[in-house]
């Protein structure tokens, strides 16, 4: 309250006059930016350069999402020299990062360059690396180290012994890695456990189905476990909530040493 008795004047803040320009329309701008120029490296980076110029710190949020808008253009080339260009910075290292980086070099089909930086990170994080890098790339010392494969690998591996008609080798290989008979998926907020669909895919379940199809109608009640919700409202779940892949993307090599299953 003033001298007067009244409310104190309020005057505008002159500093918060101007509209501030968020992360989403700058990360636009930095597309539309690159867009149009051509694959020369020096004039990318220095159209990258220029953009950041006036900013007191690095942008690291608007390159990450201009980066996430290249990659859902499938803008492979521009996803490289963007990256390449962020990691000369010394900005924006992390397992994000660089496996969108190998996602990118291996769609632009650069496989040498995408197999040499993931052997340069998996001997730099030998004991830290992510599962997900495992399934970007089928290698045959996984059983050396002691890293049990995901159904996805083991899928690959089983494709091309079958190809190479090595059917000994690929019996021997789901023997040993049968697919999992449950997996879980989240329903409403509610964690729910199902079949997994690998069994659906597999050729023992459709000789299974079609030697006796009582016995699928038989285990129908036990598809899914550890839920309170009633079978209509958890089939109408079911319908909106796709299962989560266990890869999205495609892999880059599929090296394989069929010496190490026998």
């Amino acid at each position: 309250i003033c001298a007067a008795k009244g409310p104190r004047p309020r005057y505008p803040r002159v500093w918060k006059t101007k509209k501030k320009i968020g992360t989403i329309s700058k990360s636009l701008k930095l597309v539309d930016c690159i867009k149009e120029l051509s694959n020369v490296k020096e004039e990318v980076y220095g159209a990258l350069d220029s953009f950041i110029a006036w900013e007191l710190e690095f942008p690291i949020i608007t390159v990450k999402k201009a980066l996430k808008t290249l990659e859902n253009e499938k803008e492979w080339k521009r996803i490289i020299q963007v990256t390449k260009w962020m990691l000369s910075k010394g900005q924006g290292r992390t397992m994000g990062s660089y496996y969108m980086l190998l996602n990118a070099l291996a769609e632009d089909g650069r496989i040498d360059e995408a197999e040499e930086l993931w052997m340069k990170l998996f001997s730099e994080n030998l004991e830290s690396m992510p599962r997900i890098f495992f399934e970007r790339m089928v290698f045959a010392d996984m059983e050396e180290l002691g890293i049990n494969p995901t159904v996805l690998i083991v899928s690959k591996v089983g494709d091309v012994l079958q190809k190479r008609g090595m059917l000994d080798k690929y019996k021997k290989l789901k023997k040993k890695y049968p697919p999992p008979k449950w997996e879980y998926c989240y329903i409403k907020g509610k964690r729910v456990r199902i079949r997994s669909k690998h069994l659906d895919t597999s050729g023992d379940s459709k000789d299974r189905d079609a030697s006796g199809g009582e016995e699928t109608n038989k285990d129908s009640p036990g598809l899914y476990e550890g839920s309170d919700m009633g079978a209509d409202e958890l089939g109408a779940g079911l319908n909106k909530h796709e299962f989560a892949d266990v890869c999205p993307s495609k892999p880059y090599s599929e090296t394989l040493n069929p010496s190490t299953l026998a």
